[in-house]
């Protein structure tokens, strides 16, 4: 089924020296730009991530140092790929726990000022897990009948994502062709920042999502306890919920 897009729609795979959002870095980005009239193009970009790669890392996607040593840094492509993405939504495999906020994170490094969280977040896996409870190479399996050779390798893992999305479609009649629709319905909870650290409460106000202050509006508590955002700014935290943190409190104390 073809997707039914009012804006152009980039599937993403990042391959990442590990899975801690806030130290971690990119080695490998792959996208697919789906175009509201059909058209695609797609790119595939090794990173030198600045920092040594794990072997664990490697038994994985297969980059080494070596392959990465004469790549460009994140922060010397972050404005090319900020603009190849500034007006797209956004869809991956598990992207909306981790490629997302790990690429919110990389920007924020580089200085590369691009509000992602304007966009709409396609997770073809929440999607998945919700239907069938299994991994990428099984879910393009299941609904493609395709084996997924050089499974985590980036660009395999867009191309695939891309096609399970649409063959989603094909099979269950309630999910809507509309990216708003599958963005609502791919994703668990109402995040302000990527991490899930602030979320949304039924009033689409800002409460706390973890810790001894969980449920409770974060004005309330920056209010009550002072001490409370210079631990969140010192602490081992995403830069976008120290930015998210921060503005909130600047808005807080504007309205005073």
């Amino acid at each position: 089924m073809k997707l039914n897009l009012k804006n152009p729609i980039v599937f993403f795979d990042l391959e990442t020296t590990g899975i801690n959002i806030v130290s971690d870095r990119i080695v490998e980005i792959s996208y697919l730009k789906v175009h509201p009239n059909g058209d695609e193009e797609s790119k595939t970009k090794r990173i030198n991530p600045e920092m040594p790669i794990p072997p664990q890392s490697t038994q994985i996607h297969g980059i080494t140092d070596e392959d990465v040593k004469d790549a460009p840094t994140f922060r010397t492509i972050a404005k090319s790929l900020a603009s190849q993405i500034e007006g797209c939504d956004l869809a991956g495999y598990n992207s909306n726990r981790f490629d997302i906020p790990l690429l919110a994170e990389e920007f924020l490094r580089a200085g590369v000022d691009i509000d992602l969280m304007k966009r709409k977040f396609v997770d073809v896996q929440t999607i998945f897990h919700k239907k069938e409870q299994r991994t990428l190479a099984a879910a393009s399996k299941f609904y493609c009948d395709v084996d997924l050779e050089n499974a985590h390798s980036a660009e395999a893992d867009t191309k695939a994502t891309y096609e399970v999305l649409k063959a989603q479609l094909d099979r269950y009649p309630d999910l809507k062709n509309d990216i708003a629709f599958l963005s609502e319905y791919s994703s668990y909870t109402n995040n302000v920042d990527f991490a899930g650290r602030i979320v949304y409460n039924e009033k689409k106000q800002e409460v706390i999502n973890f810790g001894k202050y969980k449920g409770r509006l974060v004005e309330d508590i920056l209010r009550e306890d002072p001490g409370y955002y210079s631990w969140i700014i010192q602490g081992d935290f995403t830069l976008h919920t120290k930015k998210v943190f921060t503005n909130i409190k600047l808005r807080s104390a504007f309205n005073k």
